[in-house]
């Protein structure tokens, strides 16, 4: 039997200003996940590059930066069995446009930058996110 484990995800400001945040968080709980932690927190530029250090020095990376900085993002910290695998195929391809039906980014996903969410794509990705967005939270 699977242990529970935790994974991490926010929505992006566009899944705020579409009003999708009850309707995307509720996917989660009808799967089974409970939530840990939550909050809606205003990203500073800093942090916003923090979160997003991996991709620095990626074309994508000023974009990606620039669609976060400054605005309100929903982040938890979801806890059931194989967290990040499940969750990873909850919100599906990075690109919209190639995520299948029925994943959050397949139907709400707009363009790859503004792709509705972000989930933590391994235990150790978790681990950093987490440090970042819920300081508080004791792994």
């Amino acid at each position: 039997m699977n242990e529970p484990q935790y994974t991490l995800i926010f929505l992006k400001p566009i899944a705020i200003q579409r009003g999708l945040v009850g309707e995307i968080l509720s996917r989660f709980e009808k799967k089974g996940f409970r939530f840990k932690a939550l909050k809606l927190i205003r990203m500073t530029r800093e942090k916003t590059e923090e979160l997003y250090s991996i991709h620095r020095g990626k074309h994508f990376f000023e974009d990606l930066v620039n669609s976060i900085a400054g605005k309100e993002i929903v982040a938890a910290i979801l806890e059931g069995r194989n967290a990040v695998e499940v969750v990873r195929r909850m919100i599906g391809s990075t690109d919209p446009t190639k995520a299948e039906p029925g994943t959050i980014r397949g139907d709400y996903g707009l363009d790859i930058t503004e792709n509705i969410i972000h989930a933590s794509d391994s235990w150790e990705s978790f681990i950093r996110e987490a440090k970042i967005l819920f300081p508080e939270f004791n792994i």
